[in-house]
């Protein structure tokens, strides 16, 4: 059956050219044909994942990586709930990400016809918005209308439920002009504002992935330089201002950095750009302190000062503002701070030494290539504090990782989707081996784009923080100790995929810089000591304190 060019897909498919897609991630099923074969003819590369959570963690960590709107696709029911993981973790880090599932025919939605649900209801939860298109009209204007917002600075995803005969149809009329009214603030009092910085003697900026999402790593520059007031980041924020620059404090909360949590609990006031203050980060700030919050996002806003308003206008203002903020002294103090606890980041061993700490491993694997500017991501599990504190971001989007849902099963997909955000640069990943195999399927993936990941596998034979956390808990471990792992060395090589096994320090270093060399796919198998615990949050151990009985 030949298609009409008037039919609904194409129109779709025209319109998410027209918006600058380039890359799809997705899975195809009955329902969602009519659109496949849109795309058949198209400029838009559809990359085949081998499960469809997989396609949203690939379209969530292209969209980090890239700063352009990833995109997952699947078919109805069953496809579109494999979706909600990656979906869920994209909402909760707040990143633009385009929804796109079929459905069942519109006379059959609601009859619990083959594979029919209600998937709207599903999604409204964790998506900015979810559309449900009953007719192409609706169809073409509610995906105009996802772009709109998106170019207007919303940050999430936004949710479309196409019909199989939705997609089918014809359309018939004009493609519309839309607007969006985000009831944002047109302005804020500036004169309080203006008034809490120059009066403050310990202020302190801490910068979220609003500040990514805007494009506002410049104007941050320019107000940091303009007042020397130091600034924390968020997780997703890490690298908006260099971490090796004596300003940035580097990540502040329950895996903050010492000098960043001193200077949370100590400041008289806090500036807060584009961030949420979740309880990960709350737990390096001090109570009673004067909160200026800017969010796009006007739930999100908790301060004194509240200013619903995209970070990168308001810096704008600011920067051509006369502000005189005092604070070398607090300066000082915090330099001072941060030299007498820099300890924390320091690791003694041997380079022979059997079995490898696994934050050695880490920092080797850091090492390795410490002089090279290349994108890591990272997956759930223990190892995440070892590399969160070592890794020391230069730029932003370099360290891709989900913060605020820590979804295991993350990584190698975020790393397919970070390898074509990066059009082919090497990619790292950093993964535990119970976090590797929910969705090592996408070993195939890798091998069928040829996509030059470097896999770093920190091999503990077990949930490592689940087992830590039950001990902690209750004074033993069940079902954590994973004794019967398969042969990763067989694995891997069924999908042609280099491996190298390493025990010792520098073995990892010299896998890990001989793989990154070779640019092709490579599992490197560290071996580690499966004994060895992190600090836990709300456990009486301070990070700084916690970690000199590890190391």
């Amino acid at each position: 059956m030949s298609k009409k060019n008037n039919d609904c897909a194409s129109i779709l498919v025209d319109i998410l050219e027209k918006n600058g897609v380039s890359t799809i991630f997705g899975h195809p099923g009955e329902q969602i044909l009519s659109l496949y074969d849109s795309l058949r003819t198209s400029k838009i590369k559809h990359v085949l994942v081998r499960h469809e959570q997989s396609a949203s963690h690939a379209a969530d960590a292209f969209s980090r990586a890239s700063g352009n709107m990833g995109v997952c696709l699947s078919t109805a029911g069953p496809g579109a709930m494999n979706l909600v993981m990656g979906v869920a973790t994209a909402y909760r880090d707040s990143v633009p990400m385009l929804v796109i599932t079929g459905d069942v025919p519109v006379e059959k939605h609601g009859t619990g016809a083959f594979q029919d649900i209600d998937i709207c209801s599903i999604f409204e939860n964790i998506t900015y918005k979810s559309f449900y298109c009953s007719t192409a009209n609706e169809a073409v204007f509610n995906l105009i209308t996802a772009f709109k917002l998106f170019k207007n600075g919303v940050y999430g995803p936004i949710h479309i439920n196409l019909p199989k005969d939705v997609l089918e149809s014809e359309f018939n009329g004009e493609i519309p002009e839309i607007s969006v009214d985000l009831d944002l603030d047109d302005s804020f009092d500036l004169k309080s504002v203006k008034e809490l910085i120059n009066s403050a003697k310990r202020p302190l900026i801490i910068a979220g992935a609003g500040v990514v999402w805007s494009d506002a790593m410049s104007e941050l520059y320019d107000f940091v330089n303009k007042t020397n007031i130091p600034i924390a980041t968020t997780y997703p924020a890490k690298g908006v201002i260099p971490e090796n620059e004596d300003i940035c404090l580097g990540l502040i909360g329950t895996r903050g950095n010492p000098g960043a949590n001193f200077a949370g609990e100590n400041a008289d006031l806090i500036i807060g750009l584009g961030l949420r203050f979740s309880e990960r980060t709350s737990a390096g700030i001090g109570d009673n302190i004067n909160t200026i919050h800017v969010n796009i996002n006007r739930n999100s806003l908790c301060g004194d000062i509240n200013i619903c308003m995209n970070v990168k206008s308001f810096l704008n203002t600011l920067n051509v503002e006369d502000i005189s903020c005092d604070c070398g002294e607090w300066f000082s103090q915090l330099q001072k701070y941060r030299f007498d606890y820099q300890d924390y980041n320091k690791v003694n061993f041997y380079y022979a030494e059997y079995p490898i700490k696994p934050q050695q491993a880490i920092r080797e694997v850091l090492n390795s290539n410490k002089f090279k500017d290349f994108t890591i991501v990272n997956d759930a599990g223990s190892h995440t504090t070892w590399l969160t504190l070592y890794k020391e971001c230069k730029r932003p989007r370099s360290l891709i990782f989900s913060g605020g849902f820590g979804s295991m099963g993350y990584g190698l997909p975020a790393a397919i989707g970070v390898s074509f955000a990066r059009h082919g640069e090497p990619v790292l990943l950093v993964v535990g081996d119970g976090a590797f195999q929910m969705n090592s399927q996408e070993l195939v993936t890798i091998r069928k784009y040829r996509l030059p990941i470097i896999i770093c596998m920190i091999n503990n034979d077990a949930l490592r923080i689940v087992k830590q956390w039950q001990i902690a808990s209750y004074g033993e471990s069940y079902e954590t100790d994973l004794d019967v792992n398969p042969n990763f060395e067989k694995l891997v090589k069924l999908y042609n995929i280099d491996y190298i096994e390493a025990f010792t320090a520098g073995d990892v270093y010299m896998a890990t810089k001989k793989a990154m060399g070779k640019k092709r796919a490579c599992l490197i198998n560290i071996f580690v000591d499966k004994n060895i615990d992190i600090p836990l949050p709300n456990s009486g151990d301070k990070l700084d304190e916690g970690l000199s009985h590890i190391i």
